[in-house]
């Protein structure tokens, strides 16, 4: 991207729909060095998550909290990443960065994933501004229906928070309201080629079907909050800290580390597959 400022256009659509896709927000040399390192570096396989939905499908995700030296650092740290999340969250502070997470759906086996809002499962971290929560989507290989691309209903983050239960290992929404979205608001399948970027809203809803195609789906998904955004019950740092901004060349041209580095996720230190009481009461 020549111009890594979003338009007031887009800026616009962001806040009306609740996502905005960004046509070739990475560029083809990028891609391939992200998804070569996805691929080879055994820090991400090794830190891979397997998380069931509903019928035992598994997705695997590999989930670190740092953004530090190695590609996908200088990828989330990028200055058209941060520039693009300012403007999109404002300018009340500077853009802290959560977490990111590597997301594996193989073919044949990739799991689905449940209705759900982000925020479904950042209000256990208790989050206190759901406005100032955004991801980006960056697809590392293509994403479409057949092999199980994001489904979102537009404008559905104007709902405000669904309640949430359990959905397997997954956290999904109460299906009661999802049904109500469904009949009010557009279902939209977001096709994105490699290094098209999805930024989406903390509470848009969206899902996405198991993987039964011949073909991977594999994207990075990274997300932001700002430093006023209080967090009551998370635990690393990442999310309080300013992202140190990297010129969008170091994704290419600076020497990484390896992911062996990164704070990775584990399965028994996540407050969203960790039970609160009211779930039970949530249909899903």
């Amino acid at each position: 991207m020549l111009n890594t400022k979003l338009s007031p256009e887009q800026i616009s659509l962001y806040h009306e729909q609740g996502y905005l896709v960004v046509k070739g927000f990475c560029t083809t040399r990028e891609v391939d060095k992200l998804y070569q390192t996805a691929i080879n570096d055994h820090a991400m396989r090794n830190n891979a998550l397997d998380v069931n939905d509903q019928s035992g499908k598994k997705s695997k995700l590999s989930l670190w909290f740092t953004s530090g030296n190695d590609v996908f650092g200088y990828l989330t740290r990028s200055q058209k990443i941060i520039t693009a999340v300012q403007q999109l969250l404002g300018d009340k502070a500077r853009v802290c960065h959560f977490h990111s997470k590597l997301m594996q759906k193989e073919p044949k086996v990739g799991g689905a994933w449940e209705w759900h809002q982000d925020y479904g499962y950042w209000y256990k971290n208790q989050f206190m501004f759901p406005d100032e929560l955004i991801s980006v989507m960056v697809a590392l290989t293509p994403a479409n229906k057949e092999n199980g691309c994001l489904q979102v209903i537009k404008g559905s983050h104007k709902i405000g928070r669904v309640n949430h239960g359990f959905s397997g290992e997954q956290v999904g929404a109460d299906m009661q309201m999802v049904n109500n979205a469904l009949k009010t608001m557009e279902l939209v399948y977001t096709d994105l080629q490699p290094g098209d970027a999805l930024f989406f809203h903390s509470n848009l809803l969206h899902r996405s079907e198991a993987n039964l195609s011949d073909h991977p789906r594999w994207s990075i998904i990274s997300c932001y909050s700002l430093q006023s955004n209080l967090a009551y019950n998370e635990t690393s740092t990442s999310w309080r800290t300013p992202v140190d901004v990297v010129p969008d060349d170091a994704i290419l041209q600076w020497e990484a580390e390896s992911l062996s580095k990164a704070d990775f996720l584990k399965k028994e230190n996540d407050p969203a597959l960790k039970e609160t009481g009211w779930e039970q009461e949530v249909n899903t």
